[in-house]
């Protein structure tokens, strides 16, 4: 498997002197760079955790196909949350160390590399390119992965990763452009690798009232009607880290074609790729709270809103995104290391769009405490 070199922009170093100016301003920094959550664990989450801290799981090493409990967790969700039933699609899953280390050795996993192609959007996330490099196969980026016609016909394509919604851009791609994809990819022996760490974060739709009513969410890969019926050739990956907060639990799952999900798993045992015990009980946990995701939804959406608005009132062309954490605004000078200056100076630090593809843009995260929003408004609404 080896790895290879890599290339990428995606380098924090390089917003450290625009951190360092943003916190010399009066009240301190406010950042909006990172997309990493803020609020609490749900209880539900940190009790599951507590209560296995000394259990079998812990105790002695745990499967690295998941415990039966959160296989079957896992499997209700995509049931009940994705409209998926992966025992009849012929789906498997595998929890995972967070969805970061399944999308960087992804490609390696799936054999890539010299002379194969894999196929990202052209503003995504940089680990995407990262692990493609990794594995010593070729990048190739399209504008959208669902005008196929851009990438079916190129020499050597074996995989193409799509992200709905995205980041930074917060799109969704419908039912229709899923199952074009799926079946371009399948004309060609590709896989289709589907990044959905932010399906329940779906603001396209208005959410139903009530305590039981179902949490909108984004169009699964896996869905029947995408998919026909069938997993093969399909991978999607899931995290509970923007969902519950867990992102330092390193909590996700990959879920698809078994056959390509059961060859994973065997490297990953050998290599120690284990979601500990203890947190593949959390990870069962977070699963069954949907009450806990629609509270932390509503946050993020009230958060989204308050920012739109402040950044447009300070003449960005800032929108509510379809999905996601992030508003993806174009830079009001047209250069975003620019904007990233003019923004220091507010004591405001955002992400750099160049880390996504695109350096017209810039990209601000709703990952802060409604303190720190609060301060980020204030400063926005009276430089406006």
């Amino acid at each position: 498997m080896g790895f290879h070199s890599f290339r990428s922009p995606y380098d924090w170093s390089r917003i450290d002197p625009y951190r360092r100016g943003a916190e010399q301003c009066p009240g301190g920094l406010v950042d909006l760079s990172v997309g990493s959550p803020v609020d609490p664990v749900p209880r539900s989450v940190k009790e599951a955790l507590a209560a296995a801290a000394d259990d079998g799981q812990a105790r002695g090493y745990p499967k690295t196909t998941g415990d039966g409990l959160l296989r079957q967790a896992a499997t209700d969700w995509f049931r009940r949350r994705r409209g998926v039933d992966p025992d009849a699609i012929g789906a498997d899953l595998v929890p995972t160390v967070g969805s970061k280390e399944a999308v960087a050795l992804m490609a390696s996993l799936l054999h890539l590399g010299p002379g194969d192609r894999v196929v990202q959007p052209r503003v995504s996330y940089p680990t995407y390119a990262i692990g493609t490099q990794l594995a010593g196969a070729q990048v190739t980026t399209v504008d959208d992965p669902a005008d196929t016609d851009s990438w079916m016909n190129l020499p050597g394509v074996r995989a193409i990763w799509i992200n709905s919604p995205g980041n930074p851009s917060g799109r969704i791609i419908d039912r229709a452009g899923l199952a074009k994809i799926v079946r371009a990819a399948r004309s060609i022996g590709a896989t289709v690798l589907s990044d959905e760490c932010y399906a329940l974060l779906d603001w396209s739709e208005p959410d139903q009232v009530g305590r039981n009513a179902q949490i909108p969410a984004s169009p699964c890969i896996l869905e029947s009607e995408v998919c026909g019926g069938d997993a093969s050739g399909i991978l999607c990956l899931y995290s509970m880290s923007k969902q519950s907060n867990m992102a330092g639990y390193r909590a996700a799952l990959v879920a698809g074609d078994a056959q390509l999900v059961k060859a994973m798993t065997a490297y990953r045992k050998q290599v120690g790729l284990i979601v500990p015990g203890p947190v593949q009980r959390a990870m069962r946990a977070a699963l069954e709270d949907g009450e806990a995701v629609r509270v932390q939804r509503n946050i993020y959406a009230r958060r989204l809103h308050a920012l739109d608005e402040a950044l447009s009132s300070y003449g960005y062309d800032a929108v509510m995104p379809q999905g996601g954490l992030y508003i993806w605004a174009p830079a009001r000078s047209g250069d975003c290391w620019a904007d990233m200056a003019d923004l220091s100076r507010l004591g405001i630090l955002a992400s750099p769009g160049e880390f996504y593809g695109d350096g017209h843009y810039l990209r601000f995260s709703s990952t802060i405490t409604d303190e720190q929003l609060e301060l980020a408004l204030g400063r926005l609404r009276s430089a406006a």
